[in-house]
């Protein structure tokens, strides 16, 4: 698969691309409009930038020119895989597959979903096509951080998964590992009610935002504390994996707290909006 498709140039999206760039492949992005997608275009030059700065790639001029950022859906009609990285909404999803379904020409191409938490099932049956549709599950920042998760349908070709695997360890030099189709998969069902956990005892009381995070980096080697972590990959998208967890299994930890859900209504959504648990310079 040498002609890759990617719909979404958000954080994810350009991630992909830009690892698909880097892997010597022919990236088309597209976007739902022509500011978002100059402003896609932006996110990888700099993303680029700073990796030649720091000498994991020769040349970003290079790289960059094996990128064409569109805000055009048709120009993935020619693509061998196509992966969404679209809102973390299950309406929009399924409608986009229905979309590329009908866009991308070859009954061979593979429609991928980078989705958190929404079941595969539900997309690759808005498609003809439901034995090519599979979970392919980055995680952010995806240049740096090694793991995928493969998520076939019980519609999935074997052989698709398999084609899926291929070109994430052999192309991409990642690692992916196997998920059943279930909401939230191996490390979403896992990371999200720790996270929840986390603002629950904030919202309580029980420890400041810098206690908790300072507790888990310090005292279990993590990273990151749960909050700050939450902050980077999106309140919003927080509460909308702990939805999609919760409507699948019913269980209690899986709930988004009140405080989530009122930070979500303000607008403040971590990183990308400069405030969450914490507050981040412009």
């Amino acid at each position: 698969m040498d002609r890759i498709g990617v719909v979404g140039c958000g954080l994810m999206g350009a991630g992909i691309a830009e690892v698909c760039a880097r892997a010597g492949l022919d990236v088309v992005v597209a976007e739902s409009s022509r500011a978002a997608a100059d402003m896609g275009l932006e996110r990888l030059e700099a993303s680029l930038t700073r990796a030649e700065a720091k000498g994991k790639i020769i040349s970003a001029a290079d790289v960059l020119a094996r990128v064409r950022v569109v805000d055009d859906l048709a120009a993935l009609a020619d693509r061998e895989l196509v992966v969404e990285a679209i809102v973390e909404d299950e309406a929009a999803k399924i409608e986009l597959f229905r979309r590329l379904d009908e866009i991308v020409v070859s009954p061979d191409a593979l429609l991928a979903s980078n989705t958190s938490s929404i079941p595969i099932m539900k997309l690759a049956v808005a498609t003809s096509r439901p034995s090519h549709v599979l979970g392919v599950h980055f995680f952010n920042p995806v240049p740096v951080l090694s793991l995928v998760e493969l998520v076939p349908s019980l519609l999935t070709d074997p052989e698709v998964t398999e084609r899926a695997r291929g070109f994430v360890e052999g192309v991409l030099g990642k690692k992916a590992i196997d998920c059943q189709d279930r909401a939230g998969f191996v490390v979403n069902a896992l990371l999200i009610p720790f996270i929840l956990s986390a603002i629950r005892m904030l919202e309580s009381g029980f420890a400041t935002a810098e206690d908790i995070d300072e507790g888990l980096v310090r005292g279990c080697a993590h990273p990151q504390g749960p909050l700050a972590l939450a902050d980077l990959i999106g309140l919003d998208t927080t509460k909308a994996v702990a939805e999609s967890l919760y409507e699948e299994f019913k269980e209690p930890l899986y709930a988004a707290p009140p405080l989530l859900n009122r930070m979500v209504d303000a607008g403040l959504l971590g990183r990308k909006t400069g405030r969450g648990f914490y507050t981040y310079a412009s």
